[in-house]
């Protein structure tokens, strides 16, 4: 799923956020939304996510004109084909890990449903194997990102929209959550990070950096 933005301006309290910005998102891969602390990259990605509205230029989804859909039209884009792993997680405490994972529960009680085999699959490759039943108010702040990711793996959204992965990990999570990302890509998917972790941006296949006035990502060098 291709996702631009196109003369996007972003204005918050008074404040110019973002100002023109133009970046070409393709599917098969993964782009880097780059910048100093406070430049807008977030703000850029929610922009491209549907969560944020902007006050000048469009977001495209696949062509179409986006920042006139409705909310209805949003929420179908949020439900049909993206998923979101953002700094504050996104998760639901009072619910189990399995719901947080598979959105799906039985109209009878909170039990969540879905499909088992795979939701097992992903807990395994997310480290929280055998923990689909225990409240996600149990999990510590880096098994809740490891949750955040096991739902997007578990979705298989077209679009996945990244806010600072690896922030809070150590080396070799780092490592663990690049690889994965990479791997979204490598499936076709369209991976779109904020990111100041070089190790991270130099994973990315191209680069947009906020503010810059370049009409498209460029391809990162992998010169060292």
């Amino acid at each position: 799923m291709l996702v631009e933005a196109e003369d996007v301006s972003v204005a918050i309290g008074g404040r110019q956020v973002l100002d023109g910005d133009f970046v070409r998102c393709e599917p098969g891969t993964m782009t880097a939304l780059v910048g100093p602390s406070g430049s807008g990259k977030t703000t850029l990605l929610h922009c491209l996510g549907l969560l944020f509205p902007v006050n000048r230029g469009r977001i495209l989804i696949d062509g179409r004109d986006a920042t006139k859909y409705g909310s209805a039209a949003r929420r179908r884009f949020w439900r049909d084909h993206a998923a979101f792993v953002l700094q504050d997680y996104g998760i639901m405490d009072e619910e189990s890990v399995a719901f947080n994972v598979s959105m799906q529960s039985s109209l009878l009680g909170r039990r969540a449903t879905g499909d088992g085999k795979r939701l097992e699959q992903v807990l395994e490759q997310t480290g929280l194997a055998g923990r689909q039943d225990e409240v996600a108010s149990h999990l510590s702040g880096g098994e809740k990102q490891w949750l955040a990711l096991a739902r997007a793996i578990y979705k298989r959204a077209a679009v996945v929209f990244v806010d600072e992965p690896t922030a809070s990990l150590d080396a070799a999570n780092r490592r663990k959550v690049i690889a994965l990302f990479a791997e979204f890509a490598a499936s076709g998917r369209t991976v779109i990070v904020s990111t100041h972790d070089s190790e991270m941006i130099e994973a990315c296949s191209s680069r947009h950096e906020i503010g810059s006035g370049r009409t498209a990502a460029h391809p990162v060098s992998q010169s060292h």
